[in-house]
């Protein structure tokens, strides 16, 4: 930092002040001098610390414990000329250490010091001051505090110095404010621009070094590039790439360029003047590892715009990137890889040139960096491609890309996750990528924090979950509670995503019971109930949840369609309340006995006979006295209903080989009422004595659960459920609906006898099936009769 640009005789190394009296050589001496009214002693004092100084750091942390910097800092300001210029530049010399540099921070001379920045100053004052600054720069509270001080418009009006070390001291100090945002803008509101432009022609490697890395920062804001295109900043960029000589000087001019090439008139005026061409060359030419990445990063950025495809492929830049891949340097293939990433518009391209087996091959080494990238470019390449998914599997990258999921940076779990998705969707991929532990890799990311890997973890899921063995494989694994806890989340991609991957995992009645266990059913109707989270998303999770579980829906909604098929495991529990949650079957059997109404159960599993269950029960006990006991509770087994089987027996035998429609609903609803306690007035209905009777057969099981078939004195609640349960199992059609105070009723479709047309109307009629007090009558919906029925 202290390194001086024009050349100077040096002084000669000694080890005491050669400008004072004998008597006064030690540095303690000198020091004490700076506290002389004399001027001529002041002005003495300063040159010979200043020369003192300059010998190395050990002499700069001696003055400093000596205390110098205190009485420097106040001679900066002196009315003498000479005693401030000698200060400064004993000041200036002294900062450039890092002690120094700190006990500086705590006096609060940079004011001081911007002060002596005015063009009125002499030049040496002007190189030794902005020499300090430069050392102070470096610390974000000492930026602030120029900044703060208006330090940049004497700087930007240094750069017009006729001293090239003053100019080099204020282009280090604005590159180091202009890491900051609001420097940026400053400095091209204060007209920066022109001056650093004009320092490009500078003699001195190390001032156009500056300028490069200080435009590099401030053309990242938008109007600074509008305005260093206007200066012609571009044609200047292109004059030193287009020059051997300043080949040094290549790698930063790419950095400028990078960030020109996303304002569209700056591209254009590079292109216009063979720009992309040169980047080509550059790129396909064997060079120093760090232009090529450079470059490669250009055009990433170039690539970054769709309207730039057609001219990158012009001019062969898939092939330029498909070699670069080969390249010894880890930086170049990872840039090559992220510039692959951005030109979506050449995978086909890409594919045809071999690219995918060697970006697959990157995905073995040993940098992260490079494999995140290796991802990031195999995530993009297969997105929406058949052809490049079936590449990647080919190559084996599937394979990887699984292990990869259990890897500690989050990029390349998100990338490989979303690779994966990406070619799930051909069966006999998806069946190979789940071969190699896909779904157990995917549990662990379900529970990352980073919203990146939980969005892509979410979609392969959906996209894996498809196959039956696949979500049995996650409910083993343990996978499905953290997809359910994702619903609690507020990211939208992510909701999205999990509720996707609910909904497909709901397409199994045990996973589904699994994740209503969890808590889905419960976070998603408080999702839907919210005008900004819900989503049609979660509405199709929620009802394939419902769809796959009938008995928690009947407790939600209240109604099951003439769709939904009743079957072995249907439970009753009740109107259910919102955001209740409902147990499970095995939780409700488990649960003591007490006086809420029951549970009611229908089990249509076949019984095995007599003899059957008799041999079978020997040879478990004959395996049971052979084997030592264990300890482990038998495992829950819902109980059997040998009444509900010869019910739906009678009902095909009887009720099916009946040839009219209509005939068979109220024959069946005849059968219903039969079996639950025969038909009952509705004057007399609260004579009934269905509430004992529940109550005893609770007592009689010991359980809170009761199979329908064992009811026999059952009131509308008990009757609907059963028509429905026999209609669903002999394969006719009907409703289940449920109403206030244990109402509930069934609802047919039937086509009615029109004489005038000599067959059925067109339109069917939607009928009531009275299964209490006329049992077999069909009432016709939304008249007074069946709404009587319906109501109290």
């Amino acid at each position: 930092m202290g390194k001086k640009v024009k050349k100077e005789g040096e002084t000669p190394c000694k080890e005491t002040f050669e400008p004072l009296p004998v008597e006064s050589k030690t540095p303690a001496t000198v020091v004490l001098l700076l506290s002389s009214p004399e001027e001529d002693i002041l002005i003495k004092a300063c040159e010979a610390i200043h020369t003192f100084a300059e010998k190395g750091d050990e002499n700069r942390v001696s003055l400093l414990g000596l205390g110098a910097l205190e009485p420097l800092c106040q001679l900066i300001t002196h009315n003498n000329k000479l005693v401030k210029r000698n200060a400064f530049m004993a000041l200036g010399i002294m900062a450039t250490n890092g002690d120094v540099k700190n006990a500086l921070k705590k006096l609060d001379v940079i004011p001081s010091i911007i002060d002596k920045l005015s063009l009125e100053e002499e030049v040496v004052v002007h190189e030794f001051a902005t020499l300090c600054l430069a050392s102070l720069s470096v610390d974000f509270v000492s930026k602030v505090q120029i900044f703060d001080n208006n330090g940049l418009p004497p700087l930007i009006q240094l750069l017009s110095s006729p001293d090239p070390d003053v100019k080099k001291n204020s282009l280090e100090i604005i590159f180091n404010l202009v890491q900051d945002h609001q420097s940026r803008l400053a400095v091209h509101e204060l007209g920066g621009i022109p001056p650093l432009l004009e320092l490009l022609n500078s003699d001195f490697p190390v001032i156009q070094h500056l300028v490069l890395k200080t435009l590099q920062s401030v053309t990242i804001d938008k109007d600074t590039c509008n305005t260093f295109r206007e200066e012609h900043g571009v044609e200047k960029l292109m004059d030193i790439l287009n020059n051997t000589n300043f080949s040094d000087l290549h790698a930063e001019v790419f950095q400028v360029v990078a960030n020109c090439v996303s304002d569209t008139e700056s591209f254009h005026l590079i292109h216009n003047s063979g720009g992309l061409t040169k980047l080509m060359e550059f790129a396909s030419t064997p060079n120093t590892p760090e232009i090529q990445s450079i470059v490669v990063k250009c055009i990433a950025k170039v690539a970054q715009s769709p309207e730039n495809h057609k001219l990158l492929h012009e001019l062969n830049v898939e092939k330029v990137l498909v070699e670069l891949l080969t390249v010894a340097d880890v930086s170049v293939k990872t840039t090559t890889c992220q510039a692959m990433s951005f030109h979506t518009a050449s995978k086909d391209s890409y594919r045809d040139l071999g690219a995918i087996p060697a970006v697959v091959q990157l995905l073995h080494n040993e940098s992260f960096v490079l494999r995140e990238a290796a991802t990031q470019a195999l995530s993009s390449l297969t997105h929406g491609n058949q052809l490049n998914s079936f590449a990647v599997y080919e190559a084996g990258g599937h394979e990887i890309l699984v292990q990869q999921l259990c890897e500690s940076c989050p990029g390349m779990v998100a990338n490989s996750a979303a690779t994966l998705g990406n070619m799930a969707g051909q069966e006999v991929i998806r069946c190979s990528i789940l071969s190699h532990g896909a779904i157990q890799a995917l549990v662990q990311p379900l529970k990352s924090t980073n919203t990146h890997v939980l969005v892509n973890t979410t979609q392969c899921l959906a996209m894996l979950a498809c196959d039956m063995e696949a979500r049995a494989e996650l409910k083993s694994a343990g996978g499905l509670q953290p997809l359910v806890n994702l619903l609690q989340s507020y990211h939208k991609d992510v909701l999205h995503n999990a509720c996707l991957a609910i909904n497909v995992c709901a397409s199994d009645a045990v996973t589904t019971v699994e994740m209503c266990k969890f808590g889905a059913l419960e976070m998603l109707q408080e999702i839907n109930q919210s005008v900004n989270r819900r989503s049609n998303y979660s509405k199709l999770a929620m009802i394939s949840l419902l769809n796959a579980n009938l008995s928690v829906k009947y407790s939600l909604t209240g109604r099951l369609a003439s769709t939904d098929i009743i079957s072995a495991g249907f439970y009753d529990a009740g109107k259910a309340q919102a955001g209740q949650r409902i147990l499970a079957l095995e939780e409700l059997s488990k649960q003591p006995v007490n006086q809420h109404r029951p549970i009611i159960v229908v089990n249509t599993a076949v019984v095995n006979t007599e003899a059957k269950r008799r041999k079978k029960d020997d040879k478990q006990k004959d395996e049971t006295e052979t084997r030592p006991q264990s300890p482990i509770e038998k495992p829950w087994k819902m109980m059997d209903d040998v009444s509900l089987q010869r019910l739906v027996k009678e009902a095909k035998e009887f009720i099916l080989p009946l040839s009219d429609e209509r005939e068979q609903y109220a024959a069946l609803a005849r059968l219903v009422s039969e079996a639950m306690g025969g038909a009952v007035e509705m004057e007399k209905l609260h004579e009934f004595p269905w509430v004992l009777h529940l109550s005893e057969l609770k007592f009689q099981l010991q359980s809170n659960v009761i199979p329908i078939g064992s009811i026999s004195r059952g009131i509308y609640c008990h009757r609907a459920l059963l028509f429905k349960c026999l209609v669903d199992c002999i394969g006719m059609s009907c409703t289940l609906e449920r109403g206030e105070y244990n109402r509930a009723w069934n609802e047919v479709l039937l086509f009615t006898e029109n004489a005038s047309s000599h067959g059925r109307s067109s339109q069917p009629c939607r009928y009531i099936v009275d299964l209490m007090h006329q049992p077999g009558r069909l009432l016709t919906a939304n008249t007074p009769a069946a709404e009587q029925y319906q109501t109290i």
